[in-house]
């Protein structure tokens, strides 16, 4: 048996890939982390399947469970929130699986960068504006940040910047954003994206961490900087360009 790392996407219950559903229908046993799913995609489940929410479980423990279940012979659902590429610490999952001889794969999911941007109906690559995104986090009480990452640093290519896991610090990052972005540049935050519970701040620079503060968010939520979010001075692709010259394929 195989132990299935799936992204549970950011929330929503029909956001889950055709893979992920599968994968969760024919599970013995789901870890899933209940702080930021939707009780709503653990329904893809079978009825007869064990459920583990691993909010306070330690990485020796939801180690421990994978790889006894595995020598059992169970099928197993590790899921995660949005796509396992960013901030899942599958490194040090995998990592011990591997130790212990335990075979693994991995199912993406839709991360909550996207279906925030998809929320607000916003490119967040728009010509002459941006043609980069750059996500990234801030350290406050977690692992610390490589020295060569630091938010100015990142501020200075005026990318559009998706910071997760940053909003309890936003008056502050804001502060140091300021200089590059300026103080009228549009930010978003958007809370728990495409669940229920959703809200969506809209913003600037100057003005976003009043709002923060006002409707009280903790934790869960995605906050985008950038001139693409408001794109009064973007201008057309040229890969659309009537005056590009295309080759006719017979």
């Amino acid at each position: 048996m195989v132990v299935h790392f799936v992204g549970a996407g950011p929330g929503a219950a029909d956001l889950l890939t055709v893979r992920a559903t599968r994968l969760l229908a024919a599970a013995d046993v789901v870890l899933f982390p209940g702080t930021y799913l939707d009780p709503e995609v653990l329904t893809h489940t079978s009825p007869h399947a064990e459920l583990i929410d691993t909010q306070d479980l330690d990485l020796d423990r939801i180690t421990a469970r994978l790889t006894a279940d595995h020598q059992q012979g169970k099928e197993i659902v590790r899921l995660a929130s949005g796509d396992l590429s960013l901030y899942s610490a599958l490194f040090e999952q995998t990592r011990r699986l591997d130790a212990a001889g335990v075979p693994w794969d991995v199912t993406p999911g839709v991360p909550a960068y996207a279906a925030a941007a998809a929320e607000i109906g916003r490119e967040l690559t728009v010509p002459l504006l941006a043609q980069s995104v750059v996500l990234t986090r801030t350290q406050a009480r977690s692992t610390a940040m490589p020295a060569t990452e630091e938010l100015a640093t990142f501020a200075r290519t005026r990318s559009t910047l998706v910071l997760h896991l940053a909003i309890t610090r936003t008056r502050e990052l804001m502060t140091q954003l300021e200089p590059e972005y300026g103080a009228d540049c549009p930010v978003v935050v958007v809370h728990r994206a495409s669940q229920p519970q959703q809200q969506v701040l809209r913003a600037t620079v100057a003005t976003i961490a009043d709002q923060v503060k006002t409707a009280g968010l903790r934790q869960a939520a995605v906050i985008l900087v950038g001139r693409a979010l408001d794109p009064q001075q973007g201008q057309e692709s040229y890969l659309y360009d009537a005056a590009r010259e295309r080759s006719v394929t017979r």
